[in-house]
């Protein structure tokens, strides 16, 4: 005689449906024992969605933080690069450049660095993702972590700090055009 038969599921999602899979087998192959019981751990269930939930909002945070930063930092950095460009912005507008020609300019290269950034953090985080996969199968042969690379993750991740990056960079292009000709050619 079996006093208990324990299950487990492969994911969480698949709780459900086993449970209802596990049942239909149990009234098909017998039908007229009425002391089976099937009990389904709803509370752990919900437990653990409210963990992963809390920890993919901690991660969000963690993001949105980190952009912020990296953002304030090409922003700076972009400052940084008119200050120094005055004397150059001043004979480009003396030229015949125009404010949109110098935002333009100014826009490219925050897109540029920030594209070249992204690339890295996309190179980056490929490569730990795959040790991760790699070292956890090394140093605990029993355990089950994987790794999963999607296409949309990467091309989203590239997108945010090329986009983020241009944003922040608007208002130093902006700062460059405003520049008086005049006043930036005297600039040393």
């Amino acid at each position: 005689q079996i006093r208990e038969i324990y299950y487990a599921a492969n994911s969480r999602e698949r709780v459900m449906i086993d449970a209802a899979l596990l049942r239909r087998f149990m009234e098909t192959r017998h039908p007229r024992m009425e002391d089976v019981q099937m009990i389904i751990p709803y509370e752990l269930l919900e437990n653990a969605k409210r963990a992963a939930l809390t920890w993919q909002i901690v991660l969000a945070a963690i993001a949105g933080i980190s952009l912020l930063v990296g953002g304030i930092g090409i922003m700076n950095i972009m400052l940084a690069s008119v200050t120094e460009r005055t004397r150059e912005i001043g004979i480009r507008r003396a030229l015949g450049a125009t404010q949109k020609h110098i935002i333009w300019q100014f826009l490219v290269e925050t897109g540029v660095l920030s594209a070249v950034g992204g690339l890295i953090g996309v190179a980056l985080g490929v490569a730990l993702s795959l040790l991760l996969g790699i070292g956890a199968s090394v140093l605990v042969p029993d355990a089950t972590v994987t790794t999963r690379l999607t296409s949309w993750s990467i091309l989203l991740s590239f997108s945010v700090a090329t986009a983020t990056g241009l944003i922040f960079g608007i208002y130093p292009a902006i700062k460059a055009a405003q520049q008086d000709p005049i006043v930036a050619l005297r600039h040393d």
